[in-house]
């Protein structure tokens, strides 16, 4: 790519501007210009402003095959000293996106007018970040001379290697949009399908005409608010206004030749990527070590179950791609030899291995549930980005994610609960089925706590018994512990209850790191300052786990909120009353139960203690802005209940 530039540079300009922000702000904000003012004045909290953003797509028919371009302009106004952040961008393109042509250009306001710096390096590099369907790199850059009130013009082409990858047009960003124009110019022999998300409640004008053998789709839509980052978003994608286009099909001679007109398109372009792998003989040492992994297992449920273990165990997960690399699995043999592979190559070794011992695994494309899709909605390659294996025992399928640790047989990963797998049952057949998402008390924290009075001191012993995916975070966590002081402190933390004096004494772990058994921990700990004596009377707040407060959202939140997995959480509690001392005061039990989650707390008296239980029942995995409020106003009226204390009397 050749870059042209033409750059002046002022040496003394930097200090004399800095200098006179500091000693006339008002005057130098003065100085900008009224395009700047209005901005600023319409959108105070706003960063940046995108002045445009316009997008011209060409689809034409060469050859007998569909060639894309995409054409971009963006030009944004700067609105605070972010810009100096705003100035470094970049690029990203592969294989499958390519790079034509880059421009960009930064103004700066001075002396009534805007002065252009155009951007003269540009340097590329490798992006080794996480990717499923291609080798990304990006083009990186800055933009001189960039600050308060400036502006930037970013203009640039790519290339779509593939009609399948046409990208969604989004008509919303985190910054306000002035105007949005899309502009796709399409030969009138190629077929498109446009679906829409999240527009609504927008006012997109939409034309379509025909004019020269070509058929033209124009967008457009103005003065578009920001949307607000919010914490625990499931996808931005089901809140950012978005049109996803589909070249469904296109005619050559007459004849009608199908993209992605439906899901079945889609899966046979898949199909034609795993057809040929696995076909060389398998490698002996792995027929071995299949053989040997199920000798003593006398049901097929068991077979697999060892089998997938041991690849979960054995083969590293790296997740890097090239080309159409992103998309074909290694050969099984190759898997094994080097001990490492993506979530295609995990697959592809647990389909052979499965095959050694006499069972039939399906190849399994997922979306996790950072893509709001469905195959019926939206059958292109944006639809999933994870590959899994899928086996039916006994009418049952299990969804077998072998990227995954700590993993049992019957749990999907908990990233693609809910979602819609597209199960390969041969070349031209599949099946699309729903993954179950796991009731609550899979995910389960059971906690036995006895306790005693030492002055103003808590003292406790605990058995806690930890399942599901409550479990599996802890035992990934629990990896990078490895000397002993970083496991007390870490347990120090993971099991605190009280206050922030909480302080484990002893601990004892069981079943670490075991697939199928319920991780327990036995603790002594103790708290300090937490038992209050007045006279003759003691205090004592039994509530030392207050978890429901923290599913509670910010009352002004705007988007969905989301959850890793439903939870339950049941807490038994055992006070030893101190000789000499009885019950004066024993806080009434409360219970409330409705759709979103289920919370009771209850209080009994023996001779000599007190018996306190504390249940909660986490119910959903999402919810929208009504239901937080909702949830919100109920955890409001329990959390009173976190202030019930027990009054000791001194007889």
């Amino acid at each position: 790519m050749e870059r042209f530039m033409l750059q002046t540079n002022n040496i003394n300009f930097y200090p004399i501007v800095f200098l006179l922000s500091i000693l006339f702000p008002l005057n130098a904000i003065a100085q900008l210009s009224e395009e700047f003012e209005l901005n600023k004045n319409k959108y105070p909290e706003s960063h940046i402003v995108r002045l445009l953003d316009e997008v011209v797509i060409s689809v034409e028919l060469k050859n007998n095959n569909i060639e894309i371009e995409q054409s971009f302009i963006e030009e944004d106004l700067y609105l605070d000293k972010t810009a100096t952040y705003g100035s470094k961008r970049a690029l990203n393109f592969s294989t499958f996106y390519e790079l034509n042509s880059v421009e960009a250009t930064s103004y700066e306001f001075s002396n009534g007018k805007y002065r252009a710096y155009e951007v003269e390096d540009f340097i590329e590099k490798d992006e080794l970040g996480r990717s499923f369907h291609d080798d990304t790199k990006s083009l990186n850059f800055i933009f001189p001379k960039l600050s308060v009130g400036g502006k930037t013009k970013l203009q640039y082409t790519e290339i779509v290697k593939n009609p399948r990858f046409l990208s969604p047009i989004y008509f919303g960003d985190f910054f306000p949009i002035q105007k949005k124009k899309v502009t796709l110019i399409a030969d009138k022999d190629i077929s498109f399908r446009f679906q829409e998300f999240n527009t609504e409640d927008f006012d997109i004008t939409f034309n379509k005409k025909e004019k020269r053998g070509n058929i033209i789709y124009t967008w457009e839509l103005s003065e578009v608010n920001r949307f607000k980052r919010e914490p625990n978003v499931p996808t931005y994608k089901r809140v950012l206004p978005h049109i996803v286009p589909m070249i469904t099909a296109y005619k050559i001679d007459g004849k009608t030749v199908n993209v992605l007109n439906d899901v079945s398109d889609l899966y046979s372009w898949y199909y034609s990527l795993v057809k040929d792998i696995n076909t060389s003989p398998s490698d002996k040492n792995l027929v071995i070590l299949v053989n040997d992994l199920i000798k003593d297992k006398d049901t097929d449920i068991e077979k697999v179950r060892a089998i997938y273990y041991w690849t979960q165990r054995n083969i590293k997960y790296i997740d890097f791609e090239y080309a159409l690399g992103g998309f074909v699995p290694r050969e099984a043999n190759e898997v094994f030899n080097k001990k490492y592979g993506d979530c295609k190559d995990n697959s592809s070794i647990l389909f052979e291995m499965l095959k050694i011992a006499g069972l039939e695994g399906h190849l399994t494309w997922i979306g996790t549930r950072t893509i709001p899709y469905s195959y019926r909605e939206v059958p292109t390659p944006i639809v999933d980005n994870h590959m899994i294996l899928s086996i039916d025992i006994d009418n049952k399928t299990y969804f077998l994610d072998a990227t995954g640790r700590y993993l049992p047989l019957e749990m999907p990963s908990s990233f693609i609960q809910g979602k819609e797998a597209l199960i390969s049952k041969g070349e031209s057949d599949f099946k699309i089925k729903n993954v179950p998402i796991m009731s609550p008390k899979v995910n389960s924290y059971i906690e036995h706590t006895e306790l005693s009075i030492n002055d103003n001191q808590l003292i406790g012993k605990s058995k806690t018994q930890i399942t599901g995916y409550y479990k599996i975070d802890y035992f990934v966590q629990l990896e990078d512990e490895d000397t002993d002081l970083k496991l007390k402190e870490y347990y120090n933390i993971k099991l605190r209850k009280g206050n922030n004096k909480f302080l484990i004494d002893s601990l004892t772990e069981t079943n670490k790191y075991e697939y199928d058994k319920d991780f327990i921990i036995d603790y002594n700990f103790k708290i300090s300052d937490y038992i209050k004596n007045l006279g003759d009377e003691i205090y004592v707040n039994l509530n030392l786990n207050q978890d429901l407060k923290y599913f509670k959202t910010e009352e002004d939140r705007e988007h969905d909120t989301e959850m890793k997995y439903k939870s339950y959480y049941d807490y038994k509690t055992s006070l030893k009353i101190p000789k000499e001392y009885t019950i004066d005061y024993l806080p009434e039990n409360f219970s409330l139960h409705n759709d979103y989650f289920d919370f009771d707390i209850t209080y009994n008296q023996t001779e000599d203690s007190i018996l306190y239980t504390h249940q909660l029942k986490m119910k959903f995995l999402t919810l929208n802005p009504k239901q937080q409020k909702e949830v919100n106003a109920a955890i409001k009226k329990s959390e009173k209940n976190f202030k019930e204390v027990v009054v000791l009397k001194k007889q």
